[in-house]
């Protein structure tokens, strides 16, 4: 019997074939276009989303059923002896609470973390429950440093549309038109959380020239000046993976420290709340779990 397998949902940006290749397990996240159900990398695909929503579907988000859930846990129990379970963050989504509440139902063999991640940065996290898992650590074990060191990530996102954000009632109509008619390119942050304004840029080259240097600030002020070996630089987009590789190619000039940037697509319920044309990219301290192995 294996000792611990590590789940996750889908807005982490681990497609099901990813997680087959790496041993994780991803519960896909529910939603609703028009007055079909659909489950991501399930029974719809990136292209065919945003084609629907650039049609003006109307579409609305869920969290993994409780029933959903269940399902997947009791199977990984009759294999392995504990779980780590590790959704988006809860300041983002319901799902990591409820997830806590069918915990308490499963005599301590279920952990639930929140690390307030979401994207490349909980994947990193999914990634380090494994080495901890392989190194000997209990699920509470693994649960205490990962939320221990949550904090030690950012993200910042340019958007190329605030029309999404508009119809998610997350502006009003007011602020989209006046920022559509000046062209700005809002840049977003999650530090923790929430989801924040972070800047308004007049261009895209302005708008990533201004995540470059927040990332850089970050890791000299909130990371301590870290070396090169101790921070991972990761992306992600929407839709529009030639401008994520342009940006890429910039933040590898940028920190050529930081190789071959790893990035994905951002997750759907994440890409109906923003639109196309998103690019993102993060900071993750590097917590050298894997030293020793």
């Amino acid at each position: 019997m294996g000792r611990i397998a590590v789940v996750t949902d889908s807005n982490s940006g681990i497609t099901q074939k990813e997680a087959a290749a790496l041993g994780i397990y991803v519960l896909p996240m529910p939603f609703r276009i028009d007055d079909g159900d659909y489950y991501e990398d399930i029974n719809i695909t990136q292209a065919e989303f945003y084609e629907r929503i650039g049609a003006g579907a109307a579409v609305s988000t869920s969290q993994p059923s409780p029933a959903d859930v269940k399902s997947l846990w009791d199977r990984l129990l009759k294999d392995h002896d504990q779980i780590v379970h590790i959704p988006m963050s809860s300041g983002l989504s319901g799902s990591c609470q409820s997830a806590r509440m069918l915990a308490e139902d499963y005599g301590g063999r279920v952990e639930v973390i929140d690390n307030q991640r979401i994207s490349v940065t909980l994947r990193r996290s999914c990634l380090d429950a494994q080495v901890l898992a392989q190194r000997g650590s209990s699920a509470a074990e693994i649960r205490q440093k990962l939320e221990e060191t949550g904090l030690d990530a950012s993200i910042y996102i340019m958007l190329d549309t605030l029309s999404y954000l508009k119809r998610g009632g997350r502006i009003t109509p007011a602020a989209a038109a006046i920022g559509t008619l000046l062209k700005i390119k809002p840049v977003l942050q999650i530090q923790g959380e929430k989801l924040d304004a972070f800047a308004k840029a007049r261009t895209s080259a302005q708008g990533k020239k201004i995540m470059l240097q927040a990332i850089a600030a970050d890791i000299e002020k909130r990371f301590g000046g870290l070396g090169q070996h101790d921070v991972v630089i990761d992306m992600a987009y929407t839709n529009d993976e030639e401008a994520l590789l342009a940006f890429r190619r910039e933040a590898m000039e940028e920190f050529p420290w930081a190789g071959d940037i790893h990035y994905d697509p951002l997750s759907l319920s994440v890409g109906c709340h923003i639109g196309p044309g998103a690019i993102a990219i993060t900071a993750i301290k590097n917590q050298h779990f894997s030293e020793g192995l």
